[in-house]
Order: structure tokens, then sequence, then C-alpha cells
């Protein structure tokens, strides 16, 4: 397995891990996504690939703090490190940016990302998070 940056024909393959692993809302076009995502730190979007993507990992950096996003493994090869791998890889390219912080959000109710999370150094802020669409997907 490499981690490399994401390319476009990885764009099918990822869409469907996405899908696969549940992180898809119909609220977000996950296209318009990767789109987002390379148009403005294009080497801070990961991919784990075998002889096909297993993994992704994308990152987002605004100068105060930096923020991971689509952190999925295939289903089937979870428990492998490939996530670990993933975040850490993650953490060096923001890490290289200057970035102080990074933070993730996970859903209410996803108890097993907490526990991988948590394993890893990160803790729960006494944060709520508020969000505005500004163009609907």
């Amino acid at each position: 397995m490499i981690l490399r940056t994401y390319a476009e024909p990885d764009r099918e393959a990822v869409i469907a891990l996405w899908h696969a692993a549940g992180l898809t809302r119909p609220w977000n076009d996950p296209g318009r996504d990767i789109d987002r995502a390379t148009s403005t730190w294009p080497e801070l979007f990961v991919v784990a690939a075998a002889e096909e993507v297993v993994g992704t990992a994308m990152a987002g950096y605004d100068g105060h703090r930096g923020w991971v996003y689509y952190l999925a493994v295939e289903p089937g090869r979870q428990g492998e490190g490939i996530g670990r791998a993933l975040l850490a890889e993650a953490e060096s390219r923001l890490t290289a940016l200057g970035c102080p912080k990074v933070m993730l959000m996970v859903r209410r109710g996803n108890e097993g990302a907490h526990g991988f999370y948590g394993g890893l150094g990160y803790s729960e802020d006494e944060v709520a998070t508020f969000g505005k669409r500004l163009i609907p997907d």
C-alpha cells in the first residue's frame, strides 16, 4: 500500500469508498467536495492505494487551524492501520505548512470513530459546531 496525493482518475473509486464507508449525505455532492478540495489544497487530499483506492483523508488549512475530512477506509480493510497511516500523513502535511492544531468532526452515534481518534491522541473539545449552507449542492 502506498499513500499519495489524490489524482483525477481516483474520482469514481473515492466516491464509491465514501458511500461504502457511510460518509456521504444527501445534501453534500461528493464530486463537488472533491472539486472544491482540489482547487484549494490539492496536496492535502491523500489516498491509500494498493491496486485500488482503499482509503482517503482530505485536509484543509485556513492559517489558524487544520481540519481533516473524509477519513475513510474500505470497510473490509479496517483494522489494518490504513486509517492511522492516512491520519498521520495528513498531520505531517499540515505540520509542514506550519499548522499548529488539527481538528475533525465526528457525527453523533459514531462511537467507533470516537475510540479510534481518542486512541490517536485526539480529545473531544467542549464546543458546538454551527453550519450554514452558502451554496446548495
